[in-house]
């Protein structure tokens, strides 16, 4: 919620801000006058009556110092010998100073002539008194406009943010299948206005291209299944003959895998693209241990001579609800890519816990590019031979149709270890 409405907290904060500072600027300019004036005045104003005054004592020695309330001056030899004037004072160099006692805070305006020291001290204790108040004042004030400030803050955000957020409610309200928003038609001809345009049109693309996507899928997939059908049906056929070579029998064997492995993809295909559409109503359970043991006998012929041995290990019964298809397409490219890579040694299947293991005595794949085996068109450094780094993209997305888990890790002994971990088994 914080993220959501972190444009709406900038445009508090910012007025918040500028009001703050504004009035701060304000107090402190204040205060700053106030205290320059005050000073500058009141030294002036002291310095003039001290030196008019000895001027008029130079004149007239009779002249009587003069008193009033919150003025004295004093006249006195060099030392202040009868100590008319406190010594915090009296030890003050020529000029204005302030002074702070015990009776309070005051100016006092010092001359040290050879033959005479004059004193002019003007009591400022009322004037820091006001000056406080002023003070507190002022502190009061910035908090009040701060206040109005953010009350000016939220209201105007609100407004500002009205649209943005009514455009990101009607945003998270459309559905999947919503071949376009119709956003615009809500907001005036505004910034506002036109992101909603812009949506609408995004969204008109995005949506042509997932149904061309979805239609060409289920196209392809749906017209490859009749010519499938008929290489397999007469693979049967010639297998059906008892006096083949065995070089001959090897290739029918071999051209058997590959219609039997494409027809497995364009179906696992094709429940992909309904799947996405909310049609797949497959709710059969397969027995995993028996698909892997016929996707290990198609691939024996692949072997080539291959000091290779294929092994499966059934530790308990695991059933999943998926179609038959989907699974041997799942667990196939685990195998054939175990096979592919290792030149000798074992490939282990092992089913049991739910989960089924593929593990290879190949090379292994680098610890860095672990993560990016999934990848479209990922292939590692090194890797020769043919394939289109497609067929573990494909994985990973019934994967995540089905709800189930992938995981590859290099084997302490050598090789490689897949493991696929089936969710909703029974």
């Amino acid at each position: 919620m914080l993220y959501r409405r972190r444009l709406r907290s900038r445009i508090i904060f910012s007025f918040l801000l500028f009001g703050t500072l504004l009035s701060s600027l304000f107090a402190i300019s204040t205060l700053f006058l106030q205290s320059n004036l005050e000073d500058e005045l009141i030294g002036s104003t002291l310095k003039q009556e001290l030196d008019d005054y000895l001027v008029q004592l130079h004149r007239d020695p009779t002249l009587v110092e003069p008193f009033h309330t919150r003025i004295q001056g004093f006249v006195t030899r060099p030392g202040d010998p009868h100590h008319s004037v406190i010594a915090q004072i009296r030890n003050l160099d020529t000029g204005v100073h302030e002074v702070e006692t015990a009776e309070g805070y005051f100016k006092a305006a010092v001359r040290k002539d050879d033959d005479l020291w004059a004193f002019l001290i003007y009591d400022i204790t009322e004037n820091q008194r006001l000056t406080n108040r002023l003070i507190w004042s002022l502190v009061a004030a910035v908090l009040v406009f701060s206040m109005l400030s953010l009350a000016l803050g939220l209201w105007s955000s609100s407004r500002v943010m009205k649209p943005v957020s009514d455009l990101a409610e009607r945003l998270s309200q459309l559905g999947e299948e919503t071949p376009s928003p119709g956003l615009a038609r809500w907001f005036p001809d505004d910034e506002v206005g036109q992101l909603a345009a812009a949506l609408d049109a995004y969204a008109e693309r995005v949506h042509q291209l997932v149904e061309r996507d979805r239609e060409f899928n289920a196209d392809v997939s749906h017209e490859l299944r009749t010519p499938l059908a008929v290489i397999s049906g007469a693979t049967e056929l010639l297998l059906a003959q008892k006096d083949l070579a065995e070089k001959t029998k090897t290739r029918i064997l071999r051209i058997a895998r590959a219609a039997r492995q494409s027809t497995d993809i364009t179906t696992a295909l094709l429940h992909l693209v309904r799947a996405e559409q909310g049609t797949n109503d497959d709710s059969e359970a397969h027995n995993v241990c028996k698909i892997v043991d016929k996707l290990l006998h198609l691939h024996k012929p692949l072997l080539d001579n291959k000091p290779l041995e294929l092994k499966i290990i059934g530790e308990d019964r695991v059933s999943v609800i998926a179609p038959e298809s989907v699974i041997a397409v799942t667990v196939g490219n685990l195998i054939s890519n175990a096979i592919r890579y290792t030149s000798s040694g074992e490939v282990v299947c092992t089913i049991g816990s739910g989960r089924i293991l593929v593990e290879d005595t190949g090379p292994g794949i680098p610890e860095s590019e672990l993560s990016q085996v999934m990848e479209r068109h990922y292939r590692g450094e090194g890797i020769s031979g043919k394939g289109s780094g497609l067929g573990l993209a494909i994985v990973q997305r019934l994967c995540e149709l089905y709800g189930w888990s992938i995981h590859f890790e290099n084997r302490k002994s050598g090789g490689l270890r897949a493991e696929l971990r089936f969710f909703g088994t029974d």
